[in-house]
């Protein structure tokens, strides 16, 4: 059997990838799309062909030239952007971790390298796979070089093949033809000019009929008289010129040897290394080697098992707070069991005391009590998943380093003790899921007990060396008032929360999901009655077939799975026939059965109650965001939706209280731009809808109507979200113009407005963030992108998140100082939930009235601005009532 190589186009293939994928960056900012996209693809391709050995080539000085004399040609290429230049080496770097040759030679495009290797492979009979970009690359196919060339996308890569007798069936010409197809029809994307006027088409019959460029201008004047003959014997030195920038060289002298190309252990320590610098985590679970995590750190690692030896860690460290105040300590728990905890104070000594015999779980509570009433400083990672075993509150000084490093870059996904390490020390060690794989902490202390010690010691360790490091650029980036007065008063009042809950009414949760499974089976019948067959609505490919074979329904796109039948395709259909409507109708019943109906049941706790966990590291704009259930994803724009807030009650004796900012994002928005029109239109308290059409649509206020309204309301919202005229244009089913002269006549209106949106994205532009009111910083590394897309979503970025994060910013406060006051009184009612710009009390019937008090005050009060923020109180025996 032959043995077989793969060889890879690098600039070609990392330039697709780039291209192929929104841009990607580490938290300190590296680009790395291209290359996370030029490892999938190689991944991809090896998994395909299982070859034995693997090269990969680069132009040395990208992009070199074959020939002085071509300079003029190859010379007007487009420069690589910078964000994609500066993955160049980085991708040479991975390459040679993983133990993959890389060729690379001076005066030789890599192309060139290719096609010598590839020719001098298949006459040693190997089987040849060159993976490329460039279709240049065809001309070496025959039975034993396959040309691959993949096209990368959101949502994977795929990959054209062509042997010899592929590209004689798509381009009607021999693989060495196609150097003369090239050379007629030219390529703009490699700068070969090719002669004017032909084309694919032509260019392609030419070379059909006369074999060669050489032989169609022997035969030139026996050609009929047009346009194309008239440029072909105009272009005779361009033809010939650009055939030979076409044709790669398969005699280049290379120091190649086969054996240094043996696939062997791509996914070794040091590939390991450098996936883990670059943050592809995706990738991390193809490394089954044991992976040597020592970092020299572990040697202070201390497990304590011994009570005595437990009572001297907390003697030492209470005797050394006088010159070590700060403690760091990681309070280790699993199933809602306290396993032991992690604590130091100096960087020489971090112990982990583990629970077992007289070191039980109350012990080491009441050990820390003691050590937080003392008087320290506390450091730790994850400070509220702690909070069920710390007694400290918001008087203490604590530091939650997760919390600080989501303040520096809210754009990562995860905040652990190696991410922190990494991004703010400069310092790799090894995480949780390094040194434990996917055992639990029950598992790892009964079959590796050093792991254990290790991945929890690590939590305290972190936590104590990065606090000052994190305190400076908190300080250097003006966000240390909105750390210590938001961010951290805010874990205590999301704690409270998720102790809480809220309770549920099961039969009522029950009836709801019966009165949906019987809605669903109405549709079922109506819309196989319409189509006159069953089939299983639920299936994109039957459903499809139904709709666009069956049917004939116009805008069908057919994928590689079938036609798509996606929300935006239907909403297109909807005036075609009226089966689409039921569609969409069941589609909006069987998501409230499986995700709230019977999803909301899962989550109800012994108590009757839900209790939620409530996210403050998650959104790039400070949301909060909350999971298991998402209880901020209630629906509320169909009735049948709001319905399911009926199962949410008060305990009883309790009504519910719920308070909602009126038009927040557009008061902030008022407020921001200091537009005198808008300000004024808030002060005259009236409909700010109602305003804003008078005002765009020239009409006098109590003449307009409702649809005038709606459609301004679409464009107050619309502003705040950078929303473009495309978008306004599907939202309110208008055209594309009459959108964009709505948008216009709303800043000839406001023009204010304008004046500040434009001034955002300038100000990001320049310093590369937006910031909130309060400080709030949100990086747009989308500006400075090459890609036109990435960029304009950069500038929606940069208008929106200074207002969406102000409002989250407020709704903070108005929860922090609400949840407080409630606490400092000692009354009976409780803040349960915050639901984007609202919030949801259990109030003890005693207690209705101050209540109301406290959240119209606290959150009116939560900012200054220059319009009033205004608040409605509503109460309910549940919480559709109260809404």
């Amino acid at each position: 059997m032959n043995k077989k190589i793969v060889l890879i186009d690098g600039h070609s293939i990392l330039n697709r990838a780039f291209y192929g994928l929104p841009d990607m960056t580490t938290a300190k900012g590296e680009h790395t799309n291209a290359i996370l996209g030029f490892i999938n693809i190689m991944l991809k391709i090896l998994e395909e062909e299982k070859p034995d050995y693997l090269t990969v080539a680069f132009d040395v000085n990208h992009p070199t030239f074959r020939h002085e004399m071509f300079k003029e040609y190859k010379g007007t290429r487009k420069g690589m952007p910078e964000e994609l230049r500066e993955q160049v080496p980085v991708m040479k770097e991975v390459l040679k971790a993983m133990n993959i040759s890389v060729v690379e030679k001076p005066g030789y495009e890599a192309d060139d390298i290719l096609g010598t290797i590839a020719t001098n492979a298949e006459k040693d009979g190997y089987l040849v796979s060159l993976v490329s970009g460039d279709r240049d690359l065809l001309q070496l196919a025959s039975e034993k070089i396959k040309i691959r060339i993949p096209k990368t996308k959101s949502t994977g890569t795929e990959v054209e093949d062509y042997l010899a007798k592929d590209v004689m069936e798509k381009y009607h010409v021999t693989p060495k033809q196609f150097i003369d197809l090239k050379g007629l029809m030219g390529d703009p994307s490699d700068n070969i000019p090719g002669v004017p006027g032909i084309g694919e088409k032509t260019a392609s019959k030419l070379i059909e009929a006369y074999d060669s460029i050489e032989n169609l201008y022997m035969h030139i004047d026996e050609m009929k008289p047009g346009k194309a003959t008239s440029s072909l014997k105009d272009n005779q030195d361009l033809a010939i010129l650009s055939k030979t920038l076409a044709t790669i060289k398969i005699d280049c002298e290379l120091d190649y040897r086969m054996e240094d190309a043996t696939l062997n252990n791509l996914f070794n320590e040091e590939a390991y290394l450098y996936f883990k610098k670059l943050e592809f985590k995706g990738l991390l679970s193809k490394f089954q080697v044991e992976v040597n995590h020592t970092t020299g750190i572990e040697e202070v690692f201390h497990l304590i098992e011994d009570f005595a030896m437990a009572d001297q860690v907390f003697e030492k460290i209470m005797a050394g707070l006088g010159n070590y105040p700060w403690v760091a300590l990681q309070m280790v728990e699993e199933n809602n069991n306290l396993l032991g905890i992690s604590i130091c104070n100096k960087e020489q000594e971090i112990n982990f005391i583990l629970c077992g015999g007289f070191i039980t779980e109350g012990y080491l509570k009441d050990k820390v009590a003691k050590l937080v009433s003392s008087g320290c400083n506390l450091s730790i990672i994850g400070l509220k998943s702690q909070l069920p075993y710390l007694t400290v509150t918001e008087e203490n000084k604590v530091f939650d380093a997760s919390i600080a490093a989501y303040l520096l870059n809210p754009l990562t996904d995860t905040y652990h003790y190696d991410d922190i390490a990494r991004d703010y020390l400069s310092l790799t060690v090894p995480s949780r899921e390094d040194l434990l794989g996917k055992a639990s902490y029950k598992e790892a202390i009964e079959k590796n007990m050093d792991a254990f010690v290790s991945a929890t010691c690590y939590g305290a360790y972190i936590a104590l060396i990065s606090r000052k490091k994190l305190e400076e650029l908190l300080t250097s980036t003006g966000m240390m008032q909105l750390f210590e007065e938001i961010e951290m008063p805010l874990i205590y009042t999301l704690y409270d929360m998720q102790v809480r809950g809220i309770k549920v009414n099961k039969e009522e949760l029950k009836e709801y999901s019966n009165h949906l499974a019987i809605g669903i089976e109405v549709l079922e019948k109506k819309i196989y009655e319409l189509v006159e067959e069953t089939f299983n609505i639920n299936s994109p490919k039957q459903l499809g077939v139904i709709l666009f074979e069956k049917l004939h329904l116009p805008f069908g796109k057919k994928t590689k799975t079938g036609y798509s039948t996606s929300a935006d395709i239907l909403e297109k259909l909807q005036c075609e026939h009226e089966v689409v409507s039921l569609i969409l109708e069941y589609r909006q019943l069987t998501k409230l059965k499986s995700t709230y109906a019977d999803g909301l049941a899962v989550y109800i706790n012994e108590d009757g109650r839900i209790h939620g966990r409530f996210h403050q590291t998650i959104t790039a704009t400070g949301r909060i965001s909350s999971t298991e259930p998402n209880l901020q994803n209630i629906p509320i724009r169909m009735e049948l939706g709001r319905q399911i807030r009926k199962v949410f009650i008060p305990e009883e004796g309790y009504v519910f209280l719920d308070a909602d900012y009126s038009q927040i994002e557009l008061r902030v928005l008022a407020h921001m731009s200091q537009d005198v029109r808008l300000i004024a239109a808030y002060k005259e308290a009236k409909d700010i809808h109602r305003i804003t059409a008078s005002e765009v649509f020239h009409t006098p206020f109590e003449e307009v109507t409702a649809a005038q309204r709606s459609n301004a309301k679409a464009v107050n919202f619309g502003i705040v979200y950078g929303i473009s005229s495309f978008g306004l244009g599907q939202d309110l089913n208008i055209t594309r113009k009459e959108a964009e002269r709505y948008i216009t006549k709303y800043f000839e209106t406001y023009p204010r407005v304008k004046e500040f949106l434009d001034e955002l994205v300038a100000d990001a532009k320049r310093d590369g963030f937006v910031t909130t009111l309060f400080g709030r910083r949100r990086p747009i590394p989308e500006l400075s992108s090459s890609n036109f897309m990435q960029r304009g979503f950069g500038e929606r970025v940069a208008m929106n998140s200074p207002i969406q994060g102000t409002a989250a910013d407020i709704i903070k406060i108005a929860m922090i100082r609400v949840n407080q006051q409630l606490k400092a009184k000692q009354m009976k009612s409780r803040l349960i939930l915050q639901i984007h710009d609202e919030l949801l009390i259990e109030a003890h019937k005693d207690e209705i009235k101050m209540v109301s008090e406290i959240m119209l005050a606290q959150m009116r009060k939560a900012a200054e601005l220059l319009i009033p923020l205004e608040v409605d109180v509503k109460e309910g025996k549940n919480w559709y009532e109260s809404k």
